[in-house]
Formats: structure tokens, sequence, C-alpha cells
């Protein structure tokens, strides 16, 4: 038995945070029950094509969950919303626009008056309240708005992380706070309002850099692949035009590299590089050394030497050696998932449990699951059809 068995959520989402956070709720077992507009659906869906006509983002944030689409703004729909919430809910998660739950009368505090054991889950850029709390957000402009740009890239050019890491963080929160809630249920009985804010959850995952600027010091500076505070700690180019990352965290492993790694011990004495920060300051020196030392070397015999000295090392990998990951592969991270341009390969959410594997159901099309919901309601098969027909759903 997966530990969210028989836990429901309903949630009205879109892009990114709210559905990683509710496909995370679903790996664990529960049901997930995800509102789209009809004919329309959550507009990541038609973000690209690229997994046999399906939106990549799309396919990786929505395996388990089923669609029930309801134009929200009717109030026969907005009947069916609040019956499903109030008969089947244990958590409702929304990241519409700001005010929009609201308006519908899905706020917290609507939604408790009618069930008090509720846990409601609002995600936003801002948060719920302060003076930017109805500012449009997306995840590069939290990125920027963060601070996170100012420390990311090259000296010469800030620039964004790869994937939507404003978005990623703010699930994680979601996710994380949504089963503390349901522990806090069981010992309370009662619901709670959880407010999570993309620019609180970007910040607190740049505040080391926060605090490396801390009373008016100079804040980190962009460092592009290298670390900017940690050095040599970053990609090295070897002779065969490959590149291998190295990071070094002490100073006897900076002994150990000059001596097994570039083959100079006498580097480890010399001043100008006896501490991280003296290596740090003097970084494209150092770098110049490693480079030199380097170039003789295929990438491969680079991680030998690294390894024999055992000094942490990796890959520059891209995107198609990751799907060959050996350590994916020999840990057997990877399973299938349906989808309706059929059985793609999906990855194992982190973490490993004895008893029971992570639920890895179908990417749901568009309103597949809504004449099977409102079934469960009590809604006849005709009503159903003329709801469809309406547009209601």
């Amino acid at each position: 038995m997966r530990p969210l068995e028989g836990i429901t959520v309903i949630t009205l989402e879109h892009a990114i945070a709210a559905p990683f956070a509710t496909r995370q709720l679903a790996d664990l077992g529960a049901r997930v029950i995800k509102v789209e507009r009809p004919g329309v659906g959550d507009f990541a869906r038609g973000y690209d094509e690229r997994v046999r006509g399906l939106a990549s983002h799309f396919v990786w944030t929505n395996r388990s969950k089923e669609s029930l689409t309801l134009d929200v703004k009717d109030p026969e729909a907005q009947t069916i919303l609040k019956r499903l919430i109030v008969e089947e809910a244990d958590v409702v998660v929304q990241n519409l626009a700001p005010g929009a739950a609201a308006r519908l009368g899905l706020s917290y505090a609507d939604l408790s008056a009618l069930k008090p054991e509720i846990i409601v889950c609002d995600i936003s850029g801002y948060g719920g309240d302060g003076p930017y709390r109805d500012k449009k957000a997306y995840d590069l402009l939290i990125q920027s708005e963060s601070g996170f740009l100012s420390v990311t890239g090259t000296e010469d050019e800030p620039s964004k992380a790869g994937p939507s890491i404003a978005d990623i963080s703010a699930g994680m929160y979601a996710f994380s706070n949504i089963l503390a809630a349901l522990l806090q249920r069981q010992k309370t009985g009662r619901g709670q309002h959880l407010d999570i804010s993309m620019l609180e959850s970007l910040v607190e995952w740049t505040t080391y850099p926060l605090y490396y600027a801390f009373d008016g010091a100079s804040p980190p500076p962009r460092t592009g692949a290298s670390h900017a505070t940690i050095y040599p700690y970053g990609p090295f180019p070897a002779g065969d035009g490959k590149v291998v990352m190295l990071g070094l965290q002490n100073e006897r492993e900076w002994a150990a590299f000059c001596d097994k790694v570039l083959l100079r011990p006498e580097l480890a004495a010399e001043a100008r590089f006896s501490s991280n920060s003296k290596r740090s300051a003097a970084r494209a020196e150092l770098r110049q050394i490693i480079v030199d030392a380097f170039a003789s070397l295929s990438s491969e015999q680079v991680i030998e030497r690294l390894e024999a000295a055992q000094i942490a090392n990796a890959h520059v990998n891209d995107m198609h050696a990751v799907w060959d990951h050996p350590q994916l592969k020999a840990r057997k991270r990877w399973r299938e998932v349906g989808t309706s341009a059929g059985v793609v390969p999906a990855l194992l959410p982190p973490g490993s449990w004895e008893e029971c594997e992570p639920r890895m159901d179908p990417v749901p099309a568009l309103g597949e699951h809504s004449a099977s919901i409102l079934a469960g309601l009590g809604y006849p098969e005709d009503r159903i059809a003329a709801l469809k027909s309406a547009g209601v759903i």
C-alpha cells in the first residue's frame, strides 16, 4: 500500500509549480483530479510537441492524474466542483491567476466553512498579500526578481537556470507543506491554509549568496559553470576536446590533486595557493596550470587520475547521455508510462521504498475522466451528456 492511498487531491493547476507538486502526491498514491478548461486544458499541454506530439513539460508533471474538464465560470460547473471538494477532497491545490480562486469561491475561508478538515494550498508568484500580490509571475521573472540571475552566468552576462527552477522550488515546498499539513490534521482534525510563494521558495535556495553579501559585502561573482567561491571547482578541458568537471573541498584534496593529478606536488606548498581564498583569488593563473596539465590527456585519463586521487569529478553530459546513464540503468530507475500517444519511458521519483513502488499511471488525455468522476457523484449518463453538449464539462 502506498502512503497516500485514500487521499484525494483536487487541483486547479497549470504550467509547472502546482502540477509538479501534485504529481509527487500522485506518485505516493494520492488520487489527483486535475480540473482543466474544456477544449483547451492546462496551457502547458501546448508548450511543445516533443514527446510523440505531446508537450515535454506536461508529460513530466502530469502522470497518474485524472483529467476533469469544467468551465469553472459556469454556475453549474461551480456546483459540481464544490460538491466534488466537499464529498471527496482532502486537499485543494491551485495556482490560478492572482485572486481567481477567491472570485470562484474557492478560498480557504470559503472551503473551510464547508469542510473544516480541508487543506488548501495556494501557489503564486509572490504570495497572498504584500505589494506584489497581484503581480504576474513566470519562472524566468522570479529567477530575476529573487537575485538568482545576478549570481548565475558568466562575468559578462547573467544566465537563467536551464530547468524551471523557480517553479520546481515552489512545487517542492508545496509538496512538503501538504505532507506536513496531512500529518497535522491527524493530530487536530482540522485543515490548513498553505500559502506558497515562488519568490520565497527561490530566495531560500539562493540564501548562501545572500549571506555571502551580508551587511553590504560584495556578492559572489558570476563565474559560469565554475563555483564562485571555491577553486578549483568547475569545468576544465581535456586534450581530446571534452570537458571534465572536478571539485576540491579542502587542503588534503588540494595536496592530492597537485601530487597525483597535476604531478606537481610542489604546488601544494606555494603560498599563492595555500588556502581556498587564495586559490579563488588566483583562479586565472591556477586555471592555466590545470589546463596545461590536462592538454596531453584524454578526458577519461583525467578522470582516472582524479579517481585515483579521490578527487570528486563528473562527466559533462548532454541530455542524450543522461538517457543512457549507466548509474540510472544499474539502479533500475526507468519505468514506462502510458500516454494518448503511446508508451514512453519515465524516471522513478527519487527515493526507494522496499514495500511498494511509486505510482506510475498514464498521463491523462484532456477530459479523459470527466464522465467517470461525475458518475461517481451520482450524475446519470444523460445528464453528463447534456453537460458536455452545453460546454459545462
